[in-house]
């Protein structure tokens, strides 16, 4: 009788078995169709989408940070800067911090997250707080903007899944590059206030940010510059970070243009 019962309990466990291998080489069936279906393009359909993200991407060099423009800090330079501009400056800032300081980072996939995160403002421009729009609402715009840049690309969906990733903000690599994106803005605004072309804060009647409370506020509590402004802004966000805390403090103490 129990020789009867191990034999059936063993054949039980073993078709058991034969429907999991089934079942999980199916699965693998599904994922690799999938991709391969994905990559079943003709050259000229790769060379188009290629082009296309590309050519979509780059206007970018084009389009000029809200930040700096007349409604906002009113920067006084011939040239301001670029959306592009501020990837590229984004990505050497990592570069920077990962190179001197131990972060323990994916930096690739830090660098594709800061490359990509910015790649819906081809479409709706540079959106910043103060442009009465809600972060929700933002990010609904930006996604939406995101999918149609990267149109078809093959690697569409890892692509987008790293802009999910970066708004999360859950992961190390993440949260490194969302304060790099920070960080990198703060110093463009110490930039220009070495250079003189940030005006004075008797000069912000047409700055929309300058019109919030919290800014007001700011200037009440001691506050003399504009780049004052962003520093105290930004701060709180880096108070589990010692390293970009640290650079903060470091980049306001220093002059950008004479001490390099």
């Amino acid at each position: 009788m129990i020789e009867n019962l191990l034999i059936i309990g063993g054949a039980v466990i073993g078709i058991v078995i034969c429907i999991g291998i089934m079942v999980a080489a199916f699965k693998n069936y599904i994922i690799l169709k999938k991709a391969y279906q994905k990559t079943k393009k003709s050259q000229e359909e790769r060379l188009d989408d290629a082009m296309r993200f590309y050519l979509l991407a780059t206007q970018l060099k084009y389009k000029i940070r809200s930040g700096w423009d007349e409604t906002h800090w009113n920067v006084s330079k011939e040239r301001l800067e670029s959306i592009a501009e501020h990837v590229y400056g984004t990505c050497i800032l990592a570069l920077s911090i990962d190179s001197e300081f131990e972060t323990n980072l994916d930096i690739n996939k830090v660098v594709k997250m800061l490359v990509i995160h910015e790649l819906g403002e081809v479409v709706i421009g540079d959106i910043t707080p103060f442009d009465n729009i809600t972060p929700e609402e933002k990010m609904e715009k930006e996604h939406e903007a995101i999918k149609e840049v990267l149109g078809d690309l093959i690697k569409k969906d890892e692509f987008y899944s790293l802009l999910l990733e970066f708004d999360d903000k859950k992961t190390k690599e993440a949260v490194f590059a969302h304060h790099c994106d920070k960080l990198e803005a703060d110093i463009q605004a110490k930039v220009y206030q070495d250079m003189g072309c940030q005006h004075s804060l008797d000069e912000q009647e047409n700055n929309v940010v300058f019109k919030s409370q919290r800014v007001q506020q700011m200037v009440k509590d001691g506050a003399k510059s504009a780049f004052d402004i962003w520093y105290e802004w930004d701060k709180s966000l880096y108070f589990d970070d010692e390293t970009f805390s640290n650079i903060l403090d470091y980049v306001k103490e220093i002059n950008t243009q004479q001490d390099f």
